[in-house]
């Protein structure tokens, strides 16, 4: 079996320096759902209904985002059945849907959190969202997004919205705060703490 000693990614240190955040870190990072956790296509059936499709690249970052300490926060501006399951499916605990004003509805969930914009990154694709990315303390956009939102991003993934860019940015917030190497070791490890075989 070949054995992973050091991580396989990798980024520029000072892109990891700015996505550590100041003082005690970041400890939340906000994710827009339509152009960032889908490809910003809405399929919509006969009956009304509309479909979505969503990556399990980026289902598995927001799941070792949680793990790494760093809490996803979604907060969408259309509400459907189809993202409440996929947040559900994820086990997220703090999602707002239908938001017109998403500054409006994230600065009470980060007091209540008992955050501020310095612990807090922020990831979208198109104006909604830049009233939280500008206050973000890292922001993060996919290769897709509208060229304002581009243009204030400190990052931007090489994957689009909906392909991985989601899970790009976990990886890098992951990376900056110095958990992504015992995650990836702890998923080599079987259940009961030895490596497979």
């Amino acid at each position: 079996m070949r054995a992973i000693t050091t991580p396989a990614l990798s980024f520029p240190p000072e892109l990891l320096l700015k996505a550590q955040g100041d003082g005690l870190g970041l400890k939340a990072a906000i994710f827009d759902v339509d152009g960032v956790l889908t490809d910003g296509r809405i399929y919509i059936g006969e009956g009304g209904e509309s479909f979505k499709a969503f990556s399990t690249l980026d289902g598995h970052g927001l799941k070792l985002l949680d793990q790494g300490g760093i809490t996803p926060l979604i907060i969408t501006g259309r509400d459907s059945p189809a993202v409440r399951r996929r947040v559900a499916d994820l086990g997220l605990k703090h999602a707002v849907y239908g938001a017109r004003d998403k500054l409006a509805v994230a600065e009470p969930l980060l007091a209540q959190m008992g955050l501020d914009w310095s612990q807090v990154a922020a990831m979208g694709d198109d104006w909604p969202d830049l009233p939280l990315m500008c206050r973000a303390a890292f922001a993060c956009a996919p290769a897709q997004a509208h060229p304002e939102v581009l243009a204030i991003a400190h990052h931007v993934t090489r994957a689009p919205g909906g392909h991985g860019a989601a899970r790009e940015c976990c990886d890098l917030l992951l990376m900056a705060c110095g958990r992504y190497a015992d995650l990836l070791h702890g998923h080599l490890s079987t259940l009961d703490g030895g490596l497979p075989a």
